[in-house]
């Protein structure tokens, strides 16, 4: 029995750089700064904030989720790690560093709020 391997052909596409990165002097961007750039596009609900805003009913619709996306990249530049996103309804924790919503709550339920160091507040 014998087998034939047939090689793979490929084409290398160009990365564009993140925006806080510079490319090495090859003109690379490295895999890590590539990937980290990609996924700081959207906001990413961890699957225990899914499971709150479902338990919960908290709706919030995808302007609102660019909304709060746009200002956790916002106050991440101001050196804000861990954030309250406050909305009309709910009080969302964030890991601005993550880019990650970490939990979810109703405004009543929130008397509290630690471990965070900043706040950014969506208009209705």
């Amino acid at each position: 029995m014998s087998y034939k391997i047939n090689p793979i052909h490929h084409q290398t596409l160009p990365l564009q750089p993140p925006t806080s990165k510079r490319p090495d002097k090859s003109g690379q961007v490295s895999f890590k700064d590539a990937l980290h750039h990609a996924t700081k596009e959207k906001v990413t609900v961890s699957k225990h904030a899914q499971k709150r805003l479902d338990e919960r009913n908290i709706q919030i619709t995808e302007q609102k989720w660019d909304m709060i996306s746009e200002k956790m990249k916002e106050a991440e530049k101001k050196g804000v790690t861990d954030s309250a996103v406050i909305l009309k309804d709910a009080i969302l924790i964030a890991s601005n560093k993550n880019h990650t919503i970490i939990t979810a709550m109703d405004r009543q339920q929130a008397d509290v709020v630690t471990n965070i160091n900043g706040t950014i507040v969506i208009p209705d």
